[in-house]
């Protein structure tokens, strides 16, 4: 498949177990593409199966400090050198395959955006309170930014790198997911949403989001509604 580059940015910590799948699984899907590993100080063993890779297209980054799974994806967008850039979790819960389905939509809208969303039936999938969580941030993202979003705490966010650093992100942590659709819909983009496939894994699999992870989010969604002029506002293509 030809076309614009695709920036595959994928955070890592603690996911030796994980890792080898998912990354056999990014390198397989037939787009044209570069994929960039952050490791955030893994103490499993991640990091020196990381400095293992030797690939074509392949870049590999080691945090100096853990940070927070933010950090690590604003360093890999700061990184990028694709056209469009996509969130890819280390774990098995998204499948890469599903990037055609994002780029399908991105090419034939010329978007600027487009996040790949959950069915509910997978979402309700996960513990209640986890999948209720996620309802009720959608729900509030909808109502305070003015354009429905029915999964805003999807992981495939697909977006033009120019717009996403225009965004000026400073999340270090999981509530980067919320603030850049957060900034996004601030700035004017519409978010064009596909349906993915979703395989959520328990807390004894490796899942890390804890419910204070919820009212971060929250905290973000409603800050960057608020956020006075000039902050965190992206310039979307013309």
């Amino acid at each position: 498949m030809g076309g614009l580059v695709l920036s595959v940015v994928i955070p890592v910590r603690n996911e030796r177990d994980a890792f080898p799948k998912i990354f056999a699984k990014v390198l397989a899907v037939d787009v044209e593409k570069e994929i960039i590993i952050i490791d955030n100080c893994s103490t499993d063993g991640t990091a020196e199966m990381l400095r293992e890779i030797d690939h074509a297209g392949v870049r590999v980054l080691f945090q100096a400090r853990d940070q927070g799974k933010g950090a690590s994806v604003r360093r890999g967008i700061c990184e990028a050198r694709g056209d469009l850039v996509i969130i890819q979790d280390a774990d098995l819960e998204y499948d890469p395959e599903d990037y055609r389905k994002l780029l399908e939509i991105q090419r034939r809208e010329n978007a600027d955006v487009v996040f790949g969303v959950r069915r509910p039936v997978d979402l309700w999938r996960q513990p209640p309170h986890f999948a209720a969580a996620n309802l009720g941030l959608s729900l509030l993202f909808s109502l305070l930014y003015g354009q429905w979003v029915s999964d805003v705490a999807t992981c495939y966010k697909l977006v033009r790198t120019e717009v996403l650093r225009f965004l000026d992100l400073r999340s270090s942590s999981f509530d980067l997911d919320f603030e850049i659709p957060a900034k996004l819909a601030r700035s004017g983009c519409r978010i064009h949403q596909v349906p993915i496939s979703y395989r959520p894994r328990t807390r004894a699999e490796g899942k890390k989001i804890r419910i204070g992870d919820g009212f971060r989010a929250l905290a973000v969604l409603i800050h960057w509604r608020f956020a006075g002029p000039g902050k965190g506002r992206a310039t979307p293509r013309p």
